[in-house]
């Protein structure tokens, strides 16, 4: 009798999907190069608002019990779950008072010293990579994925994206003569912090069929009147940040911008900062929408683009 029970469920075992399966000692391999052991994904603190949208993607918007302020979307998300500030200026205290059983972060969340506390805390804390590109995008959705052991889910929604890039390098293979975008954070000073080599705008100008005009050096910085003369954009890029936006009146009256194709053919573009930023689901969703700024010829006529990412169910 035991013998017929136990082969019973193993059989069971055996028919049971990845998502049906316990996550019990279930391993990530995270961005640390570190193996996370999670052995309960019911209670989760979202950090990051590219992890957090792809948890909404997923259905697993009711194990979210925090996420950070940079988790805009789903805009559902601010308004039904506890806030634990920005994701690079944590307090464990934030994080620990919400009883996670899983922490799921973007790598580059801090402090240093918060990242160490939860650490000792023995709370499982995933760092998920942070790769500025199509891959890498697929990538992280899959490392989430697989940490909430919904590994079918995360496929299903990785293919949707890369449907999404594959419209995207189409639309992009149009495009005859690049122009030089120049993305700008802020004007401090009169200096504009700018968006160099190996960073999310880099990668999203590129994406879009443009040539990012900063690249002799990586990170943002900020750049010298000299530095925005010689890079010669024809467009600035930047990011919707309501009263704290940059607006286009300031970079146009700018006197190095002044001296710039920028302002001779007033070309300024805002987008929203995590939809063009965030390296999520809705990237090339994103990266059309600013090629068709940059390049309104290209647009399609009489076609209504839908992002195959926002209609695809992957929640089960």
């Amino acid at each position: 009798m035991t013998i017929c029970r136990t082969l019973a469920l193993l059989t069971l075992c055996c028919l049971l999907s990845p998502e049906m399966a316990t996550a019990e000692g279930l391993t990530v391999h995270d961005a640390r190069d570190r193996d996370v052991v999670i052995d309960d994904p019911s209670r989760i603190v979202s950090i990051g608002g590219a992890i957090t949208e792809i948890l909404y993607a997923l259905g697993f918007e009711d194990r979210i019990a925090g996420i950070d302020s940079t988790s805009l979307y789903p805009p559902t998300a601010l308004r039904e779950k506890p806030d634990v500030g920005y994701m690079r200026q944590l307090s464990p205290e934030g994080v620990l008072g919400l009883h996670p059983t899983l922490v799921l972060a973007a790598q580059g969340s801090g402090p240093k010293e918060t990242i160490d506390v939860l650490e000792a805390a023995k709370v499982p804390l995933v760092l998920v990579p942070e790769t500025f590109s199509e891959a890498g995008l697929v990538e992280k959705i899959k490392v989430v994925g697989h940490a909430m052991a919904a590994d079918r889910r995360a496929a299903c929604l990785a293919a949707a994206v890369e449907t999404d890039l594959a419209q995207l390098r189409a639309l992009r293979a149009k495009v005859t003569k690049p122009v030089r975008v120049m993305f700008v954070m802020s004007l401090l000073n009169g200096r504009a912090m700018a968006a160099g080599r190996n960073t999310a705008a880099d990668e999203i100008i590129q994406l879009a069929g443009a040539v990012n005009a900063i690249d002799g050096f990586d990170g943002y910085k900020p750049i010298n009147d000299e530095a925005i003369v010689a890079a010669k954009p024809d467009v600035v890029l930047s990011i919707d940040r309501g009263k704290d936006s940059l607006s286009a009146q300031s970079i146009f009256g700018h006197p190095a911008f002044a001296l710039t194709p920028v302002a001779a053919n007033k070309t300024f573009v805002s987008m929203e900062g995590l939809y063009l930023l965030g390296f999520g689901p809705r990237t090339a969703a994103a990266a059309r929408d600013l090629s068709l700024k940059l390049y309104p010829e290209l647009a399609p006529q009489g076609e209504t683009f839908k992002p195959v990412v926002l209609t695809a169910n992957c929640r089960q």
